[in-house]
C-alpha cells in the first residue's frame, strides 16, 4: 500500500503532526530557493525541551540532512532534503528561527 504525503506550501511534507511553535519555523525555512522539502518526523516528549524554539542540525543523509526541533515539551525528527552544507543549513535555521519570533 503506498502512502501519499500531504505537504504544505508543496516543500513541507506532513506525514506527522508538527510540533505547534515548530511549525512557523520550519513554514519559513521552506521559503528558501536550497530547500527541497523538509520532512518532519517522530514526536517524543523531553525533559529538556522547554523555552524557546530550537533546531540542531545532527548528521548528513543521502540527500540532506537530519535536524532535530526541541519546543513544547518535546523532540522531533526533521529531514532536511537540500544541496547546502551544514554551516549554511544551520545558518537558514537560525535566520528562520529569528524571523518567526
Amino acid at each position: 500500500m503506498a502512502f501519499r504525503l500531504r505537504t504544505a506550501q508543496g516543500k513541507l511534507k506532513i506525514e506527522h503532526s508538527i510540533l505547534d511553535d515548530l511549525r512557523p519555523v520550519l513554514l519559513r525555512i521552506v521559503e528558501s530557493d536550497q530547500i527541497r522539502s523538509i520532512i518532519p518526523g517522530v514526536i517524543r516528549p523531553v525533559r529538556d525541551a522547554k523555552g524557546d524554539v530550537k533546531v540542531r542540525v545532527t548528521v548528513a543523509t543521502q540527500n540532506g540532512w537530519k535536524a532535530i526541533g526541541l519546543c513544547n515539551g518535546a523532540r522531533q525528527e526533521l529531514f532536511i532534503s537540500t544541496d547546502l552544507p551544514q554551516p549554511e543549513v544551520e545558518k537558514l535555521i537560525l535566520r528562520a528561527i529569528a524571523d518567526a519570533r
